[in-house]
């Protein structure tokens, strides 16, 4: 299983969960149930993973390190500024955050589990392998943080 290890990039594990949540919407219409606000919660979904992606993106770019979840040894310094004080994984929430706005959306009990998978995923073979490497990078610079920071929210 180790070789899944930050294989697959967030966004195209996020596409491809979309596209399982929309498959399974049109087939087990069963689990179709009616939730209150639901334009509402997608459109705050949306609003509230775009902020805090983008102010991830930002933060990074500021710290003039990289954004490539599969190169993080080139990664040249801990950011904790910013977002990054309260999540060690903004874009990583933004993303859970829009396929819990998509699934609720969809009305579909079985779309709104979905993410959970996606952030089982994310931990085992995404970011539990970056942190190891920016423990190996930055050492107990990044240990201090883990301990100050959670890993989602």
């Amino acid at each position: 299983m180790d070789k899944l290890e930050r294989k697959i990039p967030p966004v195209a594990l996020f596409v491809i969960f979309v596209i399982l949540m929309t498959v399974i919407d049109k087939v087990w219409v069963v689990f179709r149930f009616e939730f209150p606000l639901n334009l509402f919660v997608a459109v705050a979904a949306v609003g509230l993973s775009g902020v805090i992606g983008l102010a991830g993106v930002y933060e990074f770019r500021k710290a003039k390190t990289t954004v490539n979840p599969i190169n993080v040894e080139a990664a040249s310094t801990v950011v904790d500024s910013g977002i990054f004080a309260y999540t060690r994984n903004p874009m990583y929430l933004a993303l859970m955050i829009l396929l819990v706005g998509l699934g609720y959306w969809q009305q579909n009990m079985l779309c709104l589990l979905l993410p959970y998978g996606f952030v089982m995923y994310l931990n085992r073979f995404q970011i539990r392998p970056e942190e190891k490497a920016l423990e190996n990078n930055f050492g107990p610079e990044y240990l201090d943080y883990k301990q100050r920071v959670r890993r989602w929210i």
